[in-house]
């Protein structure tokens, strides 16, 4: 068995989103020997959690893997990924970060030092891998995020009334205030709609988006953080997945959401279009485009077949991200 390390932000305990080290490091364990740091809320111990965990156990390491986003966390991935080369460690960032071709457009010569120095790279989209791959970075691995199917009941939802779910953490490169205007929007169409936003607080978007519904006089269901459990039990009231954000990967609430049968209207930004394809499994939309949303929105409910054609095409999709699936690619990597 062999001994893996995993670092990144294990927050979920703090009251944040619960993120892929916590959710792939317990699968990780059916086959691997596998710590994890780090847990810590403050951030400069979280940085010496993660560095003590590496240096205790120097000597019985055969893998650090390292999730790597674009923003600030990308500088815990910078100091970790320059440990493992100075203690001879084989170490794999996952690239999360949406936005990580910034980081390699602005930051070459750091971004160099983490990727061309690494045993491997994951990527959990075809988006990112074929990223990296245009900046050089030809031995990337695809590895995609996963769920277990058989936890969402698929159901096919009538939309006599529309009923929006959100699902993100609260943070302004998600632009959870479109979906308070895509409501305000329908309404003043004279459309019967609501709207649940399910996610934490990240950097103060909550409260603005709070602020504007009040501002626009909508009034929208905020859940605050809710367990997966919670979050799909709310899902059998709702009829429609509305993803509004700037930047993106492959975002899990999106598979979710196809696995559960409610269908997605999203932006098309990032990694979306190589996750569904436009009147496939999802209808999508320019960034930032009220109309355009609102807009697929009611064909959604007006067009019956095509909402059977895109549920059915995405739950069949979401299959293909069961834990079953993609297990056989972590063990093939790791042992």
């Amino acid at each position: 068995m062999k001994n893996v390390l995993y670092i990144g932000n294990a927050l979920s305990s703090t009251g944040k989103t619960i993120t892929t080290i916590e959710t792939l490091g317990e699968r990780l364990g059916e086959f691997c020997s596998i710590k994890i740091a780090s847990q810590k809320s403050n951030k400069v111990l979280r940085l010496l959690d993660m560095v003590w965990l590496v240096f205790k156990n120097i000597t019985h390491t055969d893998y650090v893997l390292i999730d790597t986003y674009s923003t600030f966390n990308f500088y815990y991935a910078y100091i970790i990924s320059q440990l493992c080369r100075f203690l001879e460690l084989k170490y794999i960032p996952i690239l999360h970060g949406g936005n990580l071709e910034s980081r390699l457009k602005n930051n070459p010569k750091m971004s160099a030092s983490v990727f061309k120095n690494a045993y491997k790279l994951v990527a959990p989209s075809n988006f990112l891998k074929s990223t990296f791959e245009d900046f050089g970075y030809k031995e990337v691995l695809y590895i995609s995020n996963f769920i277990e199917i058989e936890k969402y009941p698929f159901s096919n939802r009538s939309i006599d009334q529309i009923k929006l779910l959100w699902v993100r953490s609260f943070s302004s490169i998600y632009n959870p205030k479109l979906a308070v205007s895509v409501l305000k929007s329908l309404l003043n169409q004279g459309y019967k709609a609501s709207l649940t936003m399910v996610g934490p607080e990240v950097d103060g978007s909550l409260q603005e988006t709070k602020k504007y519904a009040k501002e626009n006089g909508v009034e929208v269901n905020f859940t605050g953080k809710l367990s997966k459990e919670e979050w799909i039990e709310l899902s059998h009231t709702h009829n429609v997945f509305i993803n509004t954000t700037n930047f993106d990967n492959t975002p899990v609430s999106i598979i979710e959401a196809m696995a559960l049968g409610l269908p997605i209207v999203s932006t098309d930004v990032g990694g979306i279009p190589f996750l569904v394809s436009q009147n496939e499994e999802a209808l999508l939309v320019s960034p930032n485009a009220v109309n355009e949303l609102v807009s697929e929105i009611i064909k959604l409910q007006e067009n019956k077949s095509l909402r059977e054609k895109l549920i059915n095409n995405s739950r069949k999709k979401a299959e293909n991200f069961d834990w079953n699936v993609v297990k056989p690619k972590w063990e093939s990597l790791l042992r």
